[in-house]
């Protein structure tokens, strides 16, 4: 089993709470994960399971062992009855892990019955860190799902395209997506084209025959659905006129290059969007590792109306990094005096420009790096917490 950068976090949280939910994308490896505790465990999308559970509660809730609940959101009715377990001891953690593969916006029992008593967590699929550094192509073309060809089996683009299917025809359905399996079908490719760009909700209305407020309210869903990231843009006091749309982002880089019918690195070395897929996965990589470190920040991007831009915001509260993506083994000294230029629009303290070189250099406060440098740039300031 591939080690898991979560792990420790989520001991951390059994030791502090009564319960941890793990949420993310089906097929990430939550159950893979969370099988090492060697709980009592209840695959709820089985209906024994979910009998047995109900057979057996009194005797789990009073006993000793941690009971793991997969794909919890299946059955709502369960929340109160753990709120009631949680309350009647409520002084012991440690006693329930859930795993979910909806966002708690989508988990209505998490946010209405368990609050207070449990934390929550998201498992992104495979991390740069947890891989090897040689597999970063593999890991760019094929995405991060253990199953989807990243670990050297040959099911990029299937496994893809049969994920997605699964999802369109049964889960979105499932989890409340108001949509025909058609129609979503169509939004999802059309929102592989807008890949890195700032959602145009009337636009992509228009070419579905839908308003721009349903547009807007599907990609919520999504977004709550692991599918996609909506980032938001930074605000700053600038005398210049800022960009204030989200950033669409596709979550995982092999399921973007499979609705674009990319099946190699080569396909997707020829085609004009290669840098913006570069991007977006870089920020994903960088905002899933930061996550799972537990490093506190917030993410977003920046670009004013004349075209001055950062991929990727992260604001510590007390400090900013202002970090800059290129598809490049050769920075030029221009990229660099951009990202400074940019960076001192929003008083960064750090930048990072992350792209395809070798080696690193670095000053006071700039940094060109590779990929790995700059998640291991992540992982020692989390380590320094």
């Amino acid at each position: 089993m591939i080690p898991r950068l979560l792990r420790r976090q989520i001991v951390e949280r059994l030791a502090g709470f009564p319960a941890v939910a793990v949420l993310g994308p089906r097929q990430c490896g939550k159950t893979t994960l969370a099988r090492s505790w060697r709980g009592a465990w209840f695959d709820l999308e089985a209906a024994g399971d979910a009998t047995r559970l109900d057979v057996e509660w009194d005797t789990l809730v009073n006993g000793r062992r941690l009971v793991i609940l997969d794909e919890a959101q299946r059955i709502p009715e369960l929340f109160p009855r753990l709120r009631a377990a949680i309350d009647g001891d409520r002084k012991r953690n440690g006693r329930f892990l859930l795993l979910g593969s909806v966002s708690p916006e989508l988990m209505r029992g998490v946010s209405e019955s368990l609050a207070g008593r449990l934390s929550t967590v998201r498992l992104a699929p495979l991390l740069l860190p947890e891989l090897r550094a040689r597999q970063l192509d593999d890991l760019w073309l094929c995405g991060g799902f253990p199953d989807g060809g990243v670990l050297g089996t040959r099911t990029f683009p299937v496994w893809q395209d049969d994920y997605l299917e699964a999802l369109i025809t049964r889960d979105l359905p499932t989890w409340g997506l108001p949509t025909r399996p058609q129609q979503t079908r169509r939004l999802l490719r059309m929102l592989a084209t807008c890949h890195a760009q700032t959602l145009n909700a009337s636009q992509l209305g228009a070419s579905l025959s839908l308003d721009h407020k349903t547009v807007v309210r599907y990609c919520d869903f999504l977004e709550g659905a692991f599918l996609i990231r909506l980032l938001q843009p930074f605000s700053t006091n600038t005398q210049k006129r800022l960009v204030r749309s989200p950033r669409l982002l596709w979550r995982d880089s092999g399921l973007l290059h499979a609705l674009s019918g990319v099946t190699s690195l080569e396909q997707l070395y020829a085609q004009p969007w290669v840098g913006s897929s570069w991007e977006g996965f870089v920020i994903e990589q960088t905002i899933g590792t930061a996550e799972t470190l537990g490093l506190r920040c917030r993410p977003y991007w920046f670009r004013t109306s004349d075209g001055y831009e950062l991929d990727l915001v992260l604001d510590f509260g007390t400090e900013r990094w202002a970090i800059e993506v290129k598809l490049t083994s050769h920075p030029t000294p221009a990229m660099v005096q951009r990202l400074e230029r940019t960076a001192d629009l929003i008083d960064a303290s750090r930048r990072i420009l992350v792209c395809r070189v070798s080696r690193k250099s670095e000053n006071a406060t700039t940094l060109v790096t590779h990929l790995s440098g700059w998640l291991n740039v992540l992982s020692a300031m989390a380590s320094s917490r």
